[in-house]
């Protein structure tokens, strides 16, 4: 059994291509003794467009981009690469791999090329199960530096050897082979087959995208419960607060066991409440609160901000 390690740069990316650039790729054993490495540089076939409108947010590949113009386009390496990822003895590999499974099938679509067919298997999603940790994307950059694994980004070969080194690095802390790894982390590998892909998933990940629609339910829920409560209320002249006008991050209101009650009392003491930030002279937050909310109050001169027990303070005093 070999194992086939990708990654694909690309020198564009739309919703109906995708520019493959570079298609990098790493060989190895059951071992992880590699027997092949390669850079397959492709002509994208149009100009390179790595940023935004601004310039901005893009990427700079390791690469002279005059360098690719050298090069035979998309169709004449699809044989080398299909032949490489169908491999029956092989299983496949990339980071954040899905990406680059969509780029080959927007490559093959925009040149009316068979579908490819083949089992892929994603080192981000076993990384993320490897911590238990699905909040956000880790980067093959520091993945790579949190198991000592060294490489040049972005360039496709070194991204395709950084990922095989990866794998490698998870099975040696669980001392087991790879496919004990994707048993042990209850991982299903992607397809593709006439165009229609399918993610790869772990058993972690389900459980915890399970627990996040839960929690998003409630807190959609909490917050019509909140805005009904509300604006219902009707300001209450002559109060100590005189008007003052009061606004919650979106965690307090959404603990409706805490944010009924103080609205109750902000308007009992003659204030009121609203969502709009602009509009209010005092913003409660939480510890730490880092929300859109909470920036554009710390940003306001005209706008005091509280925690929870600077308002309780406010409202008893």
């Amino acid at each position: 059994m070999r194992l086939v390690f990708f990654d694909i740069e690309c020198a564009g990316v739309h919703k109906t291509y995708a520019k493959i650039c570079a298609f990098g790729y790493v060989v190895c054993d059951e071992q992880f003794n590699i027997i092949e490495k390669e850079d397959i540089l492709i002509n994208p076939r149009g100009r390179f467009e790595l940023t935004d409108r601004k310039g901005e947010k893009g990427i700079t590949l390791p690469y002279e981009y005059s360098e690719f113009k050298k090069h035979p386009s998309f169709p004449a390496v699809y044989g080398r690469i299909k032949e490489l990822l169908e491999d029956k003895n092989a299983y496949v590999f990339g980071h954040a791999v899905l990406n680059d499974v969509k780029y080959l099938n927007l490559e093959t679509r925009r040149f009316k090329l068979p579908s490819f067919k083949f089992r892929f298997n994603d080192s981000q999603l076993i990384f993320m199960t490897y911590k238990n940790d699905f909040s956000r994307q880790f980067g093959l950059e520091s993945i790579a530096e949190n198991l000592g694994v060294e490489f040049t980004p972005h360039r496709a070969a070194d991204d395709a050897y950084a990922t095989m080194r990866i794998v490698e690095a998870l099975c040696k802390v669980n001392n087991c082979t790879f496919e004990e790894l994707l048993k042990l982390y209850k991982i299903t590998s992607g397809k593709i087959e006439n165009y229609n892909i399918i993610r790869p998933q772990a058993e972690a990940f389900r459980q915890y995208s399970k627990q996040k629609n839960i929690e998003k339910e409630r807190r959609s829920r909490a917050r019509v419960k909140f805005n009904n409560y509300y604006l219902k209320k009707r300001f209450v002249k002559g109060g100590k607060l005189g008007g003052a006008v009061f606004t919650f991050t979106r965690a307090i209101e959404d603990d409706i066991s805490v944010s009924l009650a103080l609205v109750d009392k902000i308007y009992a003491n003659g204030g009121k409440y609203t969502q709009q930030v602009e509009a209010c002279a005092y913003f409660v937050q939480t510890e730490g609160d880092v929300s859109g909310r909470a920036k554009t109050a710390n940003s306001s001169e005209n706008i005091k901000v509280l925690e929870i027990a600077d308002l309780e303070r406010l409202l008893n005093d």
